[in-house]
């Protein structure tokens, strides 16, 4: 008998920012997979492209703007997203920001620290709360899953606001898998290294800082949205069923070299 626990079909996986880089390449596949797929971002015309692109699995998808920073609007999607495919397995809370200027922690103004808090992790907050909600009631299981970062367990000098938000996303995921474990719900974080996004792009395309950190990474290549494809089929199928609370660093062995 086929060994088949990577099919996702009957499923429905949500993924916040999956419109583009790591989130795409998550939605992506998890639809090839067999899973539908909402994605939610803040930009409807690359909102319509991914979904164009992702209907090209053959699975239904849902694309809705939302801001996940704002709280009644994470209910009004997730409520949207439950009217039209009826159900979610998977939450993927992968929406984020950078940091601007990098500025020094000593100057850093108020309204910068806020404004990354306020999607980061107040977002994720939101839409995790939601999502659970929804997996606790429905009474059948589901898995949560968060993009945090490296920068949350190394050093981001002038990036403090970004690395609370990573440290806090992964405390509170292994918080909420102790939770609801009982109910078959379980919960994640995955860390990103260094990825070429629209996010990382001025990062990624600066040739002083390539020189400085590619040499760090053994696989000597940026990292990109299809390579978290993977773990995202895997931590939404049942060949993750007795695994919750775990931290996944994808980052082409940046971290251990």
């Amino acid at each position: 008998m086929a060994y088949t626990p990577f099919d996702l079909t009957g499923k429905v996986a949500l993924v916040t920012g999956g419109n583009s880089g790591i989130g795409l390449g998550m939605a992506d596949a998890l639809a090839q997979a067999g899973a539908d797929i909402a994605i939610w971002g803040t930009n409807a015309a690359k909102n319509s492209d991914a979904k164009i692109a992702l209907e090209k699995t053959g699975r239904q998808v849902l694309a809705l703007e939302c801001d996940v920073g704002d709280e009644a609007a994470v209910e009004q999607a997730f409520a949207e997203t439950l009217r039209v495919l009826g159900r979610v397995d998977g939450c993927f809370a992968n929406a984020g920001v950078s940091g601007r200027g990098q500025r020094s922690f000593l100057d850093m103004p108020t309204d910068e620290w806020n404004r990354v808090l306020r999607v980061n992790l107040h977002g994720a907050f939101y839409t995790f709360r939601t999502a659970a909600r929804h997996m606790v009631k429905r009474g059948d299981g589901g898995v949560l899953v968060g993009t945090a970062s490296l920068a949350a367990i190394e050093a981001a000098p002038r990036g403090e606001h970004y690395a609370a938000t990573k440290g806090g996303l992964i405390s509170m995921i292994k918080a909420m898998a102790v939770e609801f474990a009982r109910y078959d719900v379980r919960a994640h974080a995955i860390l990103p290294g260094w990825i070429a996004t629209n996010m990382t792009a001025n990062a990624t395309s600066n040739e002083k800082f390539a020189g400085n950190v590619m040499p760090r990474i053994p696989m000597r290549r940026w990292g990109d949205g299809g390579d978290f494809g993977g773990i995202a089929v895997y931590l939404m199928s049942s060949a993750s069923r007795y695994h919750t609370g775990g931290s996944f660093v994808i980052d082409g062995g940046y971290s251990i070299f």
